[in-house]
């Protein structure tokens, strides 16, 4: 609506509120947005669109194609038909070389390779119907964390933290722990710069090991803050100057946020304070599970401390060659920290709230690659699920009797995305956002919400 109007100037709400009494009922504006999460210019107001199960989500994300026939699908008609000739020429199926055992009252079928997440099988929810469209680890990595491999879009983080928007004015409301790969796994795209993701660590580096590049100040505080002040005065006169621009108040809060992590961040991520039952609990007694067992660690005292989406990567699951001396160490480095990441939720009272999240990018083949190898998969694989108003202690959907190809209730990733979205009392069709003339969403023009996977 126009306000006023002379021979030179159109102004609207905006322009008033910077432009007049010195603007301060924009900076009054600007600071209860920013409390309550609101984002970009377009006026829409972040939060959920119906009652949310979850408030935040975890997502542990195995880089590289777990296999799912070896792990969290079981297989015994692959079982029986172990060497004999599979669907490719030249191929033969290839068994399990674990058993699986039904765990918990629920009785889900789980691999050996988890003895300890097995105990919190009553806890999870088991899709075994996931599939995806490329087969290739890049394309489908960036298609699992933003709909599509095709265009440069915002991850499922940015979207998440856009739509609830930040529980917490001093540490980013998205992060992402060892990320590796494409920065499209973690990035804003056309949404304003305050919703990237922010980028911890590299690989499978443990977190007391990760530096975080120009967090600490290179100068004092009083002129670290005079500077600071003299950016964002330009900031905001460019503001005024083209109040059109949706992006530059994403960059005035980023630097404001940047400046209250210094103090804050370090806080979170120091976790010596943790009582040594803690530590165990996690793993970090154990040599191969203290690394990601940190991580996970990290990620729960993130989230009390505010943050809304957290990804912990871990690589090295692509097995090829050498299936069960690779994948035992694998599991062997999160079997511990994933149960104690639930266990420790449930004991604090977060894990109704929080969603956590376990996938890859695919699956393998259950035929055999060489001796001990399996090949990609992206036609079926494992995902699953606790917490967060799950349908828990369940499975979900089957990739026949062999683990080639989703058969029942398959599960592309634009379902998953807008199941997710659900669970976070987000609707994937209304969150939207104006960008090159229309309005971009997650799911883009699909995706169904998979009712059956919420509690």
């Amino acid at each position: 609506m126009n306000l006023c109007r002379n021979s030179m100037t159109l102004h609207n709400r905006r322009s008033v509120l910077q432009n007049t009494a010195c603007g301060f009922g924009w900076l009054a504006l600007s600071a209860l947005m920013a409390k309550q999460g609101y984002g970009g210019t377009n006026g829409k107001s972040p939060g959920a669109h119906f009652s949310a199960k979850a408030k935040r989500v975890i997502f542990l994300y195995m880089k590289g194609g777990p296999s799912h026939v070896d792990t969290f699908d079981y297989k015994p008609e692959l079982a029986k038909a172990d060497g004999q000739t599979g669907p490719r020429p030249g191929s033969k199926w290839m068994k399990s070389p674990w058993k699986f055992q039904q765990r918990g009252q629920s009785g889900l079928w789980i691999s050996d390779l988890f003895p300890e997440l097995s105990k919190a099988a009553d806890d999870m929810l088991i899709v075994n119907s996931m599939q995806t469209d490329v087969p290739a680890h890049a394309q489908a990595t960036i298609r699992m964390h933003t709909g599509t491999s095709q265009f440069v879009r915002p991850s499922v983080g940015s979207w998440v933290l856009y739509g609830l928007g930040a529980e917490s004015e001093s540490i980013p409301g998205f992060i992402s722990i060892g990320a590796t790969g494409s920065a499209q796994n973690y990035g804003n795209a056309f949404l304003p710069a305050y919703y990237q993701g922010m980028r911890l660590g590299n690989g499978n580096r443990e977190v007391d090991e990760t530096q975080i590049a120009n967090l600490a100040p290179l100068v004092g505080s009083q002129r670290q803050r005079r500077e600071l002040d003299f950016i964002q005065g330009m900031n905001q006169k460019k503001l005024q100057n083209d109040p059109a621009d949706q992006e530059i108040e994403g960059v005035i809060r980023s630097y404001e946020m940047a400046h209250r992590m210094q103090s804050e961040l370090p806080k979170v991520l120091d976790i010596k304070a943790e009582s040594e039952e803690t530590k165990r609990l996690y793993g970090l007694d154990r040599k191969e599970s203290k690394g990601f067992g940190s991580k996970c660690l990290v990620a729960r005292r993130m989230i009390e401390a505010g943050v809304r989406f957290v990804e912990i990567t871990q690589g090295s699951w692509d097995h090829h060659a050498s299936l069960q001396q690779n994948l035992t160490t694998n599991t062997s480095a999160i079997d511990q920290p994933m149960y104690g990441l639930i266990t420790d939720l449930k004991q604090r009272g977060l894990l109704e709230e929080t969603l956590i999240v376990w996938s890859g990018e695919f699956g393998r083949t259950p035929y055999a690659q060489g001796r001990d190898g399996r090949d990609h998969n992206h036609k079926a694989f494992s995902l699953w699920m606790a917490g967060g108003g799950v349908a828990s202690g369940k499975q979900y959907g089957t990739s026949g009797e062999f683990g080639v190809e989703a058969t029942e209730n398959p599960v592309p990733i634009v379902d998953f995305h807008a199941t997710l979205l659900a669970l976070l009392g987000l609707d994937h069709e209304q969150l939207t956002y104006p960008y090159a003339g229309r309005d971009f969403r997650l799911t883009e023009t699909k995706g169904r919400v998979i009712k059956d996977l919420i509690g």
